[in-house]
């Protein structure tokens, strides 16, 4: 398995890539409006990465502040917002635990699979750390705000598969978070195109079992928590 991390800060036009081909049928949007509306929401994103969340958040939130460890993202994410007519864009590099806002002063706070990277099974104090991230979500909300956090629930498969149970389960049972699962499908003009999209990202193995479905389309389930203040 590639190094993801190494990903963020070296392959940022690769990575963007790959996203940009994900959830083509549109289902995330409509999804997180469901938990809470973006439409003139303040809106708070930990690991903004290159944009694939504030993006669509963007055309009717009433502020937005994007952060993420990786200047080198964020760079992609504020191109995307300066081509915007809103106002009130900002990007800030910050740590998931300690972020550059006020308390109490947004009405979303959302975490695009990035969390999970506090959850490392050789971090014995995991739980810890993604509490923390977890309360610095729940400091700069609102009364009424929700806190929602998206993660995957299996590359290349149909249903959702619960790969990193522990973690899933913190949210679950410790947190208190509720949850639901969506299909958000990569499409690629060719099967060879989806093997060059995923594979530097996932591996060789999952390379291969693209070949061998013969996938242009490829499968994704993700899962979103969240939690009302």
């Amino acid at each position: 398995m590639p190094d993801q991390l190494a990903i963020y800060r070296e392959q940022v036009e690769r990575y963007e890539n790959l996203v940009a081909h994900e959830d083509y049928r549109g289902q995330l949007r409509p999804a997180i409006s469901a938990i809470r509306s973006i439409d003139q929401a303040d809106w708070i994103e930990w690991g903004a990465g290159t944009g694939r969340l504030t993006e669509l958040a963007a055309p009717t939130a009433r502020s937005i502040l994007a952060l993420d460890a990786s200047p080198a993202m964020l760079r992609v994410a504020a191109g995307k917002l300066a081509r915007g007519n809103g106002p009130r864009r900002q990007t800030a590099v910050a740590d998931h635990r300690r972020v550059p806002a006020p308390d109490g002063c947004a009405d979303i706070a959302i975490a695009g699979w990035t969390i999970i990277y506090l959850s490392s099974p050789f971090a014995p104090d995991w739980p810890s750390a993604v509490r923390q991230a977890v309360a610095e979500m729940r400091r700069v909300l609102r009364p009424g705000g929700a806190l929602i956090i998206i993660e995957t629930l299996g590359t290349g498969q149909t249903e959702p598969q619960r790969q990193y149970a522990d973690y899933y389960d913190f949210l679950e049972n410790e947190l208190g978070l509720q949850h639901k699962w969506i299909r958000t499908d990569y499409q690629f003009g060719s099967v060879d195109e989806a093997v060059d999209g995923l594979g530097f990202f996932f591996g060789d193995d999952f390379a291969q079992q693209i070949r061998d479905h013969q996938w242009a389309i490829v499968p994704e389930c993700t899962g979103l928590w969240w939690q009302y203040v």
